[in-house]
């Protein structure tokens, strides 16, 4: 099967077979799938909200999660049917007093809870990085903890 590596900043749709991975510390990535249509995607961004200043890029969660669930759309999945599972968030940086990663987890959150997507698994936060892999063939996700 074909394998496609996403690094911060990138997202990736495919109704085709296909193992997207990525490695994450504090960004997080949202892995959608449609269950009826066979229609994969995964994003990872790296802080939580475009304040409006600055390139509009996918490095920031609400940009992100935005475009993957239209790209999902644009591709043929319908809303009702996408389900979501969020990763990351770690808190890698304990000197820090507000967690980046614990924010980034939080805007993912909202923004499905607004497009009514439901989340139906994820790992996120507590202080370890993680491999994740997601499968198009059936919408599972490999987790190992780095």
């Amino acid at each position: 099967m074909k394998k496609k590596y996403i690094h911060e900043g990138e997202l990736f749709v495919s109704r085709e077979p296909i193992q997207i991975a990525t490695v994450l510390g504090s960004c997080v990535a949202v892995c959608l799938y449609d269950e009826v249509n066979s229609i994969g995607g995964m994003n990872h961004y790296l802080l939580p909200l475009w304040n409006g200043e600055g390139l509009k890029t996918l490095k920031y969660g609400n940009i992100s999660t935005d475009r993957l669930i239209h790209e999902m759309l644009k591709m043929g999945a319908k809303r009702e049917n996408i389900v979501a599972k969020i990763f990351g968030g770690a808190a890698i940086n304990v000197n820090s007093s507000i967690s980046v990663g614990s924010r980034n987890t939080q805007v993912a959150n909202d923004i499905l809870v607004e497009y009514g997507i439901i989340i139906v698994s994820g790992d996120c936060e507590g202080s370890r990085g993680r491999k994740i892999l997601l499968d198009t063939t059936d919408g599972s996700v490999y987790l190992k903890y780095v």
